[in-house]
């Protein structure tokens, strides 16, 4: 059994980002920008009223402050003014969710609040103190990461995430977006699926065995032909026999 997530409603007034509506038919959780690094107040709205209608969970993908970077850009945020932000961005979030009908049922950090929150347990505690504020939450991210650790130690559910279209290192971690490779073609992505929620493990990009204890899966959004590698990962793990379902 695993669930599978996109990174959802990351347009922003006029200009779109891929096709959410799509997705939405395809898969189980949906990553949702709370307007720091994507999305705006009616994008939000839109997006999880698409969700509910189509019983995808709803999760605050909650960035730094960095519309102009897209939230890739690692950012200089004291611990009290990001839990303050992760407040803020579960809030909004949360009222559109509930206006559709549900609620926000986890939090994933999108972009450079990932990546640091996987690695800087100070950034990892201030984000899990504002998940602990809000209450009634669970955390999607990185296996191992200080993110997993600092959920632990405040009781919060943790959720272990693999990624099908993107890169790892022999570490487990992520191929900087900035390095050639970092991301998969489709056909590359559908054999790493197929891998991580079968075997639980890939081939980091120098071939090596890299451990992936997933019960979560993530196809990007906005890379290239997301819909249809979306839809190809989901048949595949049926025919693998993988129940798909969401988490949260």
């Amino acid at each position: 059994m695993i669930d599978l997530n996109s990174d959802l409603g990351e347009g922003f007034g006029a200009w779109t980002m891929g096709d959410d509506a799509a997705l939405l038919d395809i898969v189980t959780s949906a990553n949702i920008a709370c307007g720091f690094h994507a999305g705006d107040p009616s994008i939000m709205r839109r997006t999880c009223a698409l969700a509910v209608e189509r019983g995808v969970r709803i999760g605050a993908h909650i960035s730094y402050r960095d519309l102009a970077g897209f939230g890739r850009r690692a950012m200089a945020v004291s611990p009290r003014e990001l839990a303050d932000e992760t407040l803020y961005q579960i809030g909004a979030l949360d009222a559109f969710a509930r206006a559709a009908g549900d609620r926000v049922r986890y939090v994933k950090p999108h972009g450079a609040l990932y990546h640091s929150a996987s690695a800087d347990p100070a950034v990892a505690d201030a984000v899990v103190s504002a998940i602990a504020e809000y209450g009634r939450l669970s955390v999607l991210g990185l296996p191992g990461s200080q993110l997993q650790a600092a959920a632990a130690a405040a009781g919060i559910p943790f959720h272990a995430e693999g990624f099908a279209d993107r890169a790892y290192t022999p570490a487990a971690t992520l191929v900087p977006r900035s390095e050639p490779g970092s991301v998969l073609d489709p056909e590359a992505a559908l054999g790493q699926a197929v891998s991580i929620a079968v075997d639980g493990s890939t081939r980091s990009r120098d071939g090596a065995p890299v451990a992936v204890p997933a019960r979560s899966l993530c196809v990007h959004g906005d890379s290239p032909g997301a819909v249809a590698m979306a839809e190809a990962i989901r048949e595949a793990l049926r025919a693998k026999g993988v129940e798909l379902r969401a988490f949260a």
